[in-house]
């Protein structure tokens, strides 16, 4: 079963630098095992911090295709097929997303003139999008989140919800502020790990991208949603004092969480 759940970074897209990384995290089982939860362009780079390389990665969950969370993909991929000593991490995505995850973002320099596949890298794993699956024993469910809208297409971020021993938690992964669409979901869940952008104009008002949880929008939630709530993905920077207003606080970059 799972046993903890470091985050390697808690930066926005545009996070630059050792201060912060972007928002990939890593689940570690009792056995030792490691999931990483997306695997953004600097995830080398903070898994070297932790002292981790590309081998001891044994499966990753990928949510969406932006390139915070799959930019790291060809070095995971490249470094465990030409390490004879490593095996191929398993993928778990969203079985839509699969094809897109080729054709849109690795193959141009991973399929090798055509020679190889996404099967070559990694041992992929659909997933439906209102399923979910079962790495080291714990269930794991898709939770799709509205992430922004391309023209009329909706592009949806798949969080994840699951329950140990000790709790209910969720991960949203990145979404916008739809709190009657989630209002199920923060009902179900005892621990919330909540995407928060922190941007503000010159003069203080709220810059809202429209495509993030703002903070200024989280705050209005219910005092007992708040209680619940772990706030990442946030922009470098000043950041408001979120545990006096009664949330958890922000994460801060390699902060361990039991599960």
């Amino acid at each position: 079963m799972v046993s903890k759940l470091t985050f390697l970074g808690t930066g926005s897209a545009f996070t630059v630098g050792a201060a912060n990384w972007q928002s990939n995290m890593l689940i570690e089982s009792e056995e030792g095992r490691r999931l990483l939860i997306d695997c953004g362009g600097d995830a080398r780079l903070a898994l070297a911090e932790r002292g981790l390389e590309a081998r001891d990665i044994d499966a990753v969950y990928i949510s969406h295709l932006h390139s915070d969370h799959v930019g790291g993909l060809e070095w995971l991929g490249f470094s465990t097929y030409f390490d004879a000593g490593a095996a191929r991490p398993a993928l778990f995505i969203e079985e839509n997303k699969v094809a897109r995850l080729w054709t849109n973002s690795l193959s141009g320099s991973m399929a090798r003139s055509g020679l190889a596949t996404l099967d070559d890298y990694f041992e992929v794993r659909p997933v439906s999008g209102d399923g979910g699956f079962v790495w080291e024993g714990q269930r794991f469910d898709l939770t799709g989140m509205l992430h922004c809208m391309d023209g009329s297409v909706p592009l949806i971020s798949f969080g994840l919800r699951f329950e140990t021993d000790i709790g209910r938690f969720l991960i949203t992964s990145d979404t916008r502020f739809e709190p009657q669409r989630c209002a199920s979901l923060y009902a179900w869940a005892e621990i919330i790990f909540h995407d928060c952008e922190t941007s503000y104009a010159a003069d203080g008002t709220p810059a809202r991208s429209g495509i993030h949880a703002h903070y200024e929008d989280l705050r209005t939630l219910p005092s007992d949603v708040r209680a619940k709530m772990w706030l990442y993905h946030y922009q470098p920077g000043p950041r408001p004092d979120a545990q006096a207003e009664g949330f958890r606080g922000f994460v801060a970059k390699g902060q361990v969480f039991g599960l």
